[in-house]
């Protein structure tokens, strides 16, 4: 239960004390600052406390976006401010000392009160809501006529939908999507059912695809639509109950990603039903997407906090989205996740699955090119000087194992160090690649390969990551790891050897996004335990070359290699995953999610 305490008696006829219990507050009534005090510390802690100006006038949804996001620790607004358990040492010392001094805003001195004490205080933008703390009568009926005019619920409603989306989202789902949000609400439905919901009808349409019939195509493009707009209410369901959750978090993160991958390999069993092997498609388009997130991620990690943020080319995409029509083309041109969406339901309804993963590939391979060129630009135009902050979370994404930090020891500060990280990761990189496609399967050729990629990917995040265009070091060991073990599965021709690859990738890319999402929570990386047990990018890549050249001519063995070492991984990143995720220090946000 949370508590709200009126600053002083309320005005005659005014609805603040039934608008604050609607809300979920116990309300009390204080005298002043000094009542506010004692009644504060009364209320028990751990429990999120408001403080409202007993002359506050304005909508509901105002006072909702103000006192009840849970994702803040102190939020506030004109006459009302709260504070979570953490900010309340602040909250007692603004409050003392305020009181001393003698206010007529209480609630807007302490929230000044807080910044200054380094507690930052969330302010939600209200836009055409009221929020007023009139001072007289004329003022009072000026501001409950302006709450008359405005349609707070209506407010509400709009507000539900991600200001930036893509097109098809924006136009084809959202106008609907959003009155399926409010009908949940209303019957006590929370996103995290929605989204749950919304896997289960992806997973129902992976497996009419994997039926391999036409009657079952039609069937999974179908649900995956209806999956698709479950997967919109969610978000637009925590928006406009402002449910936000840690284990909300979680879900949202990480389940479109396996709706997506659960569909594409829905897809491949069904191709392989009618004779037609789709694997090594699966699993390129599911590499390619996976890097091109890693590229979007890296790209704004590293730029997050940068300083002179500015280039040409960033004022030319400015100049460009004031032309109002670019803004979609733009969106549209990198086929984000409404698009994608709509593209491969529909592609699948009617065609076979190899034209879906072939749409897919060139799709999104032309936009994932269209994306890194232009963030490339801008790094080499941008005159910034990246934060420790920022290099740190490179470093974080890069995900160099144990293997990475003993070959820095070892090399200390030879030549080789002395080269960029840029530099020393495409070598790195090359060479891989090159050797898993050149040389036979199981060749000893690919272990030394994977050896040298090993020091020189390692060299590469010897040093802090600073560099313009050191952002593209994460997605190249994605690249790296992931298209070697495409490769060699599909070179080795072994049955069962590109599903068994599929698996292992969608291990470990799922223990990247984990990464990704524990960063921008704010919490940092996984625990440096979880990356040398799974053995970091560099390890992993070793290991597969070393199981191909030990098991290429014993059968299913490299097959059942892969198999296990997918479990194993899968079984560890996704037990640390949920015990962070659900436990009382992850983040309390809702993620808004990217258009692509």
């Amino acid at each position: 239960m949370s508590t709200a305490i009126l600053t002083g008696p309320p005005a005659p006829g005014s609805s603040l004390d039934g608008d604050l219990r609607s809300l979920g507050f116990d309300v009390r009534t204080a005298s002043g600052a000094d009542g506010t005090g004692a009644l504060l510390a009364t209320v028990p802690a751990g429990e999120r406390v408001a403080l409202v100006d007993p002359r506050f006038v304005g909508h509901v949804h105002a006072l909702r976006l103000a006192l009840t996001d849970p994702r803040f620790p102190a939020a506030a607004a004109p006459g009302a401010l709260t504070v979570q358990n953490g900010a309340r040492p602040a909250l007692v010392r603004a409050l003392t000392a305020t009181g001393a001094a003698g206010t007529d805003d209480l609630t807007g001195t302490l929230a000044d009160a807080l910044d200054a004490d380094g507690v930052a205080v969330h302010r939600p933008q209200l836009g055409t809501l009221v929020a007023a703390v009139p001072t007289d009568a004329e003022a009072r009926h000026e501001a409950r006529a302006a709450v008359d005019a405005v349609d707070d619920e209506a407010v509400r409603l709009r507000s539900a939908v991600k200001a930036h989306d893509g097109f098809f989202t924006t136009f084809f789902i959202s106008p609907y999507s959003r009155y399926i949000a409010r009908w949940c609400a209303r019957r006590g439905l929370t996103p995290n059912q929605v989204t749950t919901a919304s896997l289960l009808t992806a997973l129902i349409a992976a497996g009419c695809a994997a039926t391999g019939e036409r009657g079952g195509y039609i069937a999974a493009g179908v649900l995956l639509l209806v999956s698709f707009v479950l997967d919109c209410t969610d978000g637009q369901l925590a928006r406009y109950a402002l449910k936000y959750s840690t284990m909300g978090a979680w879900l949202d993160a990480t389940f479109d990603r396996a709706k997506e991958y659960a569909f594409y390999a829905g897809l491949a069993l069904g191709a392989a039903r009618n004779g037609d092997d789709v694997w090594a498609l699966a699993l390129g388009a599911m590499i390619l997407m996976t890097c091109r997130h890693v590229v979007d991620f890296s790209f704004n990690e590293a730029n997050h906090d940068a300083t002179a943020n500015t280039s040409p080319t960033a004022a030319l995409s400015d100049r460009l989205d004031s032309l109002g029509w670019t803004v979609w083309a733009r969106r549209m041109i990198i086929l984000p996740i409404g698009e994608r969406w709509a593209m491969i339901a529909v592609l699948t309804a009617v065609t076979t699955p190899r034209i879906v993963f072939w749409a897919l590939i060139i799709g999104c391979a032309f936009g994932a090119c269209y994306t890194t060129a232009g963030r490339v630009l801008r790094s080499l135009t941008r005159k910034a000087q990246r934060t420790d902050r920022a290099a740190q979370a490179l470093a974080d994404l890069a995900d160099s194992g144990p293997l990475a930090a003993i070959t820095n020891r070892i090399l200390g500060r030879t030549g080789i160090l002395m080269l960029p990280p840029l530099v020393l990761a495409l070598i790195a990189t090359g060479a891989m690649i090159a050797a898993a496609l050149a040389t036979p399967f199981g060749s000893d050729q690919t272990v030394v390969a994977a050896v040298f990629y090993v020091v020189f990917s390692g060299a590469a995040v010897a040093r802090p990551l600073k560099g313009a265009l050191d952002w593209l070091l994460p997605p190249l060991f994605r690249a790296a790891e992931y298209g070697t073990i495409l490769i060699l599965a599909a070179r080795s021709e072994v049955n069962g050897a590109l599903p068994a690859a599929y698996g292992l990738v969608a291990a470990v890319a799922y223990h990247h996004y984990d990464t990704v999402y524990r960063i921008r929570g704010g919490t940092g990386a996984p625990p440096t335990w979880l990356v040398r047990t799974i053995g970091g990018h560099e390890g992993r890549t070793l290991l597969v070359t070393v199981l191909a050249a030990l098991l290429a001519s014993r059968g299913n063995d490299f097959t059942l290699a892969l198999t296990a070492l997918a479990v194993t991984i899968a079984l560890v990143v996704l037990a640390e995953s949920i015990r962070f995720w659900v436990s009382s220090g992850a983040p309390a946000v809702h993620d808004e999610g990217e258009t692509a």
